[in-house]
């Protein structure tokens, strides 16, 4: 992918959340999300934090080691980024928001700067812009999810989240490592059905190990977003459904993802 047309993907994702809560009362920025203990203004204070800790990976590098540094040798890292949503949900709406916009214009600035070839550090891998702008596109849509379910927004999955799809396939091997397994020697085949009925396929086609399903199900699993049962998913082999059960595009370690419905 062109990281021009990636970079306006990841901007028309963000585009989208931000009309949700532009003239959101301020009193509504309080209302629950389904992450446990996460309001409206949690979600968006994460993502402005991220954000802003790309924004840092890409243009102070040795800035963002040694604050990943700092956070690994308090032993609780996760903590880092809880204290993050928290502080940003403590400043008043109008503030936050105004500092998300912010962050997240510099931030396409930076990646769009960024010369071909270098490498981020990340709290996982280092990656390249391209990379780092996925990750980003992915955390965007899946707290727009957060969002879209705490305020009734009906959301119509659309082709951006084809890259969503395309991390949580690379990530595979990832999931597997921060659960503690082994991950499979072979690849496997993924076979999504698109937004728009085509099909986004991934893999070689005489793979042992396949998964199937619609784009948007498979999305909304590696982010965590909803319980495996409720989804279209079909695992194809032992390897490809135990893949399904820990699947995770995110950094960080293993997410307790979403109860069944």
């Amino acid at each position: 992918m062109d990281l021009t047309a990636l970079l306006a993907d990841l901007r028309a994702e963000s585009d989208e959340l931000d009309s949700w809560v532009a003239d959101l009362p301020a009193d509504k920025w309080a209302t629950p999300t389904p992450a446990d203990g996460w309001t409206v203004a949690h979600q968006i204070a994460h993502l402005a934090w991220t954000d802003e800790r790309s924004l840092i990976a890409a243009t102070d590098p040795d800035a963002f080691q040694a604050e990943l540094a700092t956070a690994l040798a308090s032993g609780n890292p996760q903590r880092l980024v809880d204290d993050g949503a928290d502080a940003g949900a403590a400043e008043p709406p109008a503030e936050l928001l105004a500092r998300w916009r912010g962050l997240r214009e510099s931030l396409q600035q930076a990646l769009a700067a960024v010369p071909p070839g270098t490498k981020l550090p990340w709290y996982g891998p280092p990656m390249g812009a391209a990379s780092m702008a996925t990750a980003r596109m992915m955390e965007t849509w899946a707290h727009g999810n957060d969002v879209a379910d705490a305020l009734g927004v009906k959301r119509v999955p659309t082709a951006r989240i084809k890259h969503v799809a395309h991390l949580g396939v690379r990530t595979r091997d990832f999931a597997y490592l921060v659960n503690g397994r082994t991950a499979p020697a072979e690849p496997f085949r993924v076979e999504l059905i698109a937004p728009d009925g085509s099909m986004w396929t991934w893999g070689p086609e005489d793979a042992a190990q396949r998964v199937t399903g619609l784009a948007n199900d498979f999305c909304l699993l590696v982010t965590q977003r909803v319980h495996r049962d409720d989804t279209t998913l079909v695992a194809y082999g032992a390897e490809a459904d135990e893949w399904l059960d820990i699947a995770q595009a995110f950094a960080g370690p293993p997410g307790a993802g979403r109860e069944k419905s």
